[in-house]
């Protein structure tokens, strides 16, 4: 059952459980590292596995969990599977993410304290159930 609260309809369980499945994929940094590389550009497993650091097979077993997400698909080029982020609003959500991450550490950058705006930011999301 939805219920109205601040102008906003609450998701149906369902909603909620695609949705956590989403984040708790994006919750490996490796994921979200291949993902945030795809939104720049579509890119081989090679290429990927070159930008993230990774090991080609670790890549390879994210990709392919991602794939079965619907938040990747790839697509044939010759002999080479190309792989591109499926869900533009995916996107959208690590960009925002990351962004912020990255001008908070800026800022603590230039203030002389690097690192707790992160720490800060990860205290407040355990706050939350995290």
């Amino acid at each position: 059952m939805a219920t109205e609260v601040g102008g906003f309809d609450d998701p149906s369980a369902e909603v909620l459980a695609e949705a956590a499945a989403a984040f708790g994929l994006l919750a490996s940094s490796a994921r979200l590292h291949i993902v945030w590389a795809l939104a720049q550009g579509e890119s081989d497993v090679t290429g990927l596995a070159e930008r993230v650091g990774g090991a080609l097979p670790a890549v390879s077993q994210h990709l392919t969990k991602l794939k079965l997400a619907g938040l990747v698909r790839s697509r044939r080029e010759g002999r080479r599977q190309v792989y591109l982020v499926d869900d533009p609003d995916v996107v959208t959500v690590v960009r925002l993410m990351v962004g912020q991450l990255t001008d908070r550490a800026d800022e603590s950058d230039r203030s002389g304290t690097a690192g707790l705006p992160a720490q800060g930011a990860v205290r407040r999301l355990r706050g939350f159930g995290a």
